[in-house]
């Protein structure tokens, strides 16, 4: 038998120049490379270090911090070079930041170790944790590292915990830790992640790790759409041999999983000394990563509460690979070490008291109106209705209910329920108590919904079976509680250990006058966002912030204690118990606003004696196309209709000319918002028309209701929003991304650091700011204009223009029911290509081609006036989101038409 493991000698160290001449670099200054020589705790070694301090003394900059970059495995400190060039380019006399990045002993180009025997967890020439951690010490002291500036850690995989661990060890001297994809602890009682299992399997590890690259090449393609080849090459190069992989292997043999392992001491040490950091902390994360999965994510989270978190949604284990983590990281480490006083003084417009948002209910549960109608609900099967005092009384069942569960302040709850009577129940519960509702809805499709689940990690699921069935399935994480009871079988099947059905029955206990009422500032809910524009976000909303939107609810539409609305639109229902009225949920899926009929707005409006109907665009659409069917006694029940308000898209004026025949009594508004505020402008009807005639580009969506600000922040030539907020009275016509300031706006991005940073950056004026990512422009008489998304502009040769300004032109033509205005070819130089939805029974097509009949496309040209359309093409039926039916796919429609302008055969989207 042939001996595979013969001894393997100790290399020295070498500088990755020597592998130029066979194996390029790209991205690696060699001014950055060198060898350092350390007496680590067993002896005399040879450090490969990339260092970006004698460039910043070459250049006469004394670097004001540290960044000391621990690499895992198997990769080495190229994995880094983005940081240290940003470090360099960025580098000045206010903010210049030294990295330095080690290759870790017996990896990259550092010495070799001997290794007489397979790697095992009782090899003892491998390198433990805690001699990892002496190694960084010596090499601390033998590149001269000034303390007496801020000292950053940053690591990855196992140089995470390793660079964590040390940071504990030397906390008098590190000032803040940052970390990618990594684990402080791995429970004995817990299988290893699949990915891991099967190369720490004694029969397999020597093989995949050492004899073999197995492990390597595995590890290099979980970078997201793989790594250029040149790339790929230069990680591998300090280990084209099995004389330079003995590290991988011994990384792997170290992995302390096993309580008796001879690493397992030192790491619990650690772990649990990183509970007591007390000093900055920033984590990076990529959720697709298969070895580092979202538990590990929270279990750092859960040690370091006060941590900054950016999750890259689509990102995975070679996270610095798969996104620009340079951005973050300095952008992160200038607020850390650089804040302004004028940061901290910038605030959003102060708001008015208002009542909380459970309180409303409990006046309204002792009022002369306890045994009126507060929620009414209906369905196919008859109407279901909770009197006020009914809502209170279940509201206090099940806060005491899910307090003796185990619920509390703070903990985050994902509700998997439709929206309706127990919905409405069930979030008041949680409000009471404190708890943090997480809503993302169906609407997001189901790879949107766990995607946004796992970003938000809630402790409990409340859900209907299905949900809950998938959620099992799709291992979400959370406690389980169901709606319905449950039998024994079905409850362990979904891991339901109560029922809010059961809850109910037991009533409330005295245990809910010793729960304290959250606070103003507490965390309230985290509501995602439709995805329509990229991965769906968490809005943080906290009780002070909706408590000023259902005050600016009342003020602007007279909306209050008494009323009653039908909700065809989520986010009112559940607001109504908040304002005291009356929330009339009418038969429709609300996932699928399209589903809503007249008859069934008719039958809602009698049952619940509505006043107000709130409705997306889509719904008011299919509201209006089934009106036929109405009889003579719900086309009365219409006319009681007082207010009518559409929120979610642009409303065409015409459809809101049909709205009002249908609703002939009823004042109609259209405000605009999004879910990180709800509500920014309004207009009316009559006012769109009057704006109308000063033909001007895109949609009006009106003036500021009361409270809320606005700045702009104009385009250049391709299509960028300035960095320099203008007032809109100094930019008229200016075509902008809208910048909003109002009390009622979010709290925050959910565990999205830069997205949240970004989003408010700017000090305008002493004031917070959210850039919503809208463009258009005001007016000379201080109205909105809306043209579209930031990055949907169309960058012409002409200037930069939004889709509305084609779009408003074409949609108004008969025989077209939708268009969408995409830009084709590169930035500054793109061609406008119009994509037509035709309207029920148009032919608008040359037969099977996707190209518009002649006099069709003369008719779009026509339209749009000034603006040059290269093309004109025709879908069955323009791709949208599922929560509004209303938002247009651009991006995806700007991707086919290009293929189709190339002359290629593509599938339309």
């Amino acid at each position: 038998m042939v001996n595979w493991w013969r001894p393997l000698p100790a290399r020295s160290a070498r500088l990755p120049a020597d592998t130029l001449t066979t194996t390029p670099l790209p991205g690696l200054d060699s001014h950055w490379s060198r060898l350092v020589t350390t007496q680590s705790s067993d002896g005399e070694h040879i450090f490969h270090v990339l260092d970006t301090g004698p460039v910043l003394e070459a250049r006469g900059i004394r670097p004001t911090g540290t960044i000391l970059a621990v690499h895992g495995n198997p990769t080495w400190s190229y994995l880094w070079r983005g940081v240290l060039e940003a470090s360099v380019e960025q580098a000045g006399p206010h903010a210049a930041w030294r990295v330095i990045a080690p290759d870790q002993l017996d990896m990259g180009f550092s010495d070799r170790l001997a290794h007489p025997e397979p790697p095992s967890p009782e090899a003892s020439s491998y390198r433990r944790f805690g001699q990892r951690l002496d190694d960084l010490d010596a090499l601390g002291e033998a590149l001269n590292i000034d303390t007496d500036q801020p000292v950053v850690t940053l690591g990855h995989d196992w140089g995470g915990t390793i660079s964590l661990a040390w940071a504990v060890r030397n906390s008098a001297v590190v000032d803040a830790v940052v970390t990618l994809n990594t684990a402080v602890d791995h429970p004995v009682q817990e299988s290893v992640p699949p990915a891991l299992r099967a190369a720490m399997a004694p029969g397999v590890l020597p093989s995949s790790t050492v004899l073999s690259d197995a492990f390597l090449r595995v590890t290099l393609g979980l970078a997201e759409g793989g790594l250029p080849q040149e790339v790929a090459a230069a990680y591998r190069a300090p280990y084209v041999s099995r004389y330079g992989r003995g590290g991988i292997g011994g990384f792997v043999a170290d992995i302390p999983a096993a309580a008796d392992h001879a690493s397992r001491p030192v790491l619990d040490e650690y772990s649990a000394g990183l509970r007591r950091w007390n000093k900055p902390a920033l984590l990076m994360w990529g959720p697709k990563d298969p070895v580092f999965r979202d538990r590990y994510l929270h279990d750092l989270m859960d040690r370091l509460p006060e941590a900054d978190l950016h999750r890259f949604e689509g990102a995975g284990h070679l996270l610095a690979e798969d996104r620009d983590i340079a951005k973050v990281l300095f952008t992160w480490l200038g607020d850390t070490f650089h804040t302004t006083a004028a940061d901290s003084a910038a605030s959003a417009p102060a708001a008015e008291a208002s009542t909380g948002l459970h309180q409303q209910l409990e006046q309204m549960a002792v009022s002369w109106r306890r045994d009126s109608p507060a929620v009414v609900q209906l369905a196919a099967d008859g109407t279901d209705q909770l009197t006020w005092a009914q809502l209170k009384s279940q509201v206090d069942s099940l806060a005491t209910g899910f307090y003796e569960q185990g619920m509390r302040s703070g903990d985050r709850v994902s509700l998997l329920v439709q929206p309706g009577n127990q919905l409405t129940a069930i979030l008041y519960a949680c409000l009471r108590l404190g708890a943090v509702a997480v809503v993302a809805d169906a609407g997001l499709g189901l790879k949107g919904m766990t995607r946004a689940v796992r970003s938000a990690w809630p402790d409990w699921v409340i859900g209907e079976k299905p949900g809950l069935a998938v959620a099992r399935a799709l291992h979400w994480p959370g406690r389980r509680i169901s709606v319905q009871a449950l039998g024994p079988r079905t409850a362990r099947l979904v891991r339901a250990e109560a029922s809010v059905e059961r809850l109910l029955r037991r009533g409330t206990s005295h245990a809910l006058q010793e729960i304290p009422v959250p606070g103003p500032e507490a965390a309230a809910a985290i509501l995602f966002t439709s995805g329509s524009t990229g991965p769906a976000k968490g809005v943080i909303y906290t009780h002070s912030r909706l408590g000023a939107l259902v005050a600016l609810l009342r003020r602007t539409f007279a909306v209050h204690p008494g009323s009653s609305l039908i909700a065809g639109f989520a986010p009112f229902a559940l607001l109504g118990p908040a304002i005291g009225a009356t929330s009339v949920t009418p038969d429709m899926t609300v996932t699928k606003p399209a589903t809503l009929t007249a008859r069934a707005v008719a039958s809602a409006a009698a049952a619940g004696e509505a006043t107000m109907f709130f409705g997306s665009p889509a719904a008011l659409a299919n509201v209006v196309a089934t009106s036929e069917e109405l009889t003579a006694e719900q086309t009365a029940a219409l006319r009681r209709i007082r207010l009518v308000l559409s929120a979610g898209a642009p409303v065409p004026v015409e459809l809101l000319d049909q709205v009002q025949q249908l609703f002939p009594e009823a004042e109609l508004h259209t405000p605009y918002g999004m879910t990180e505020g709800l509500l920014q402008t309004d207009i009316t009807r009559e006012r769109i028309h009057t704006a109308k005639e000063t033909q001007q580009h895109g949609v009006c969506v009106g003036q500021p209701v009361e409270g809320v600000e606005f700045a702009v922040a104009p385009l250049d030539e391709l299509g960028r929003a300035a960095e320099d907020l203008s007032d809109p009275d100094n930019a008229p016509g200016v075509l902008s991304e809208i910048v909003v300031s109002a009390a009622h706006l979010k709290a925050g991005y959910d565990r999205l650091w830069l997205t949240d940073r970004e989003s408010r950056r700017d000090r305008h004026r002493g004031l917070l700011w959210h850039r919503t990512g809208d463009i258009g422009h005001f007016d000379t008489s201080g109205r909105l204009w809306i043209q579209g998304r930031l990055h949907h502009v169309i960058t012409t040769p002409a200037g930069p223009i939004g889709p509305g300004v084609v779009e408003t032109a074409v949609d108004a033509l008969t025989e077209v029911s939708r268009s969408a205005a995409v830009g084709v070819g590169p930035r500054g130089t793109q061609a406008v290509v119009v994509i037509l939805e035709p309207a029920p029974g148009c032919s608008l097509s040359v037969g099977a081609s996707p190209l518009a009949v002649p006099e069709v496309s003369r008719a779009v040209r026509n339209a749009v006036g000034d603006v040059v359309v290269a093309a004109v093409l025709v879908v069955d039926s323009l791709p949208t989101d599922i929560r509004h039916n209303s938002k247009i796919d651009r991006t995806a429609l700007a991707a086919w038409a290009e293929a189709v302008l190339a002359g290629e055969r593509a599938a339309a989207p």
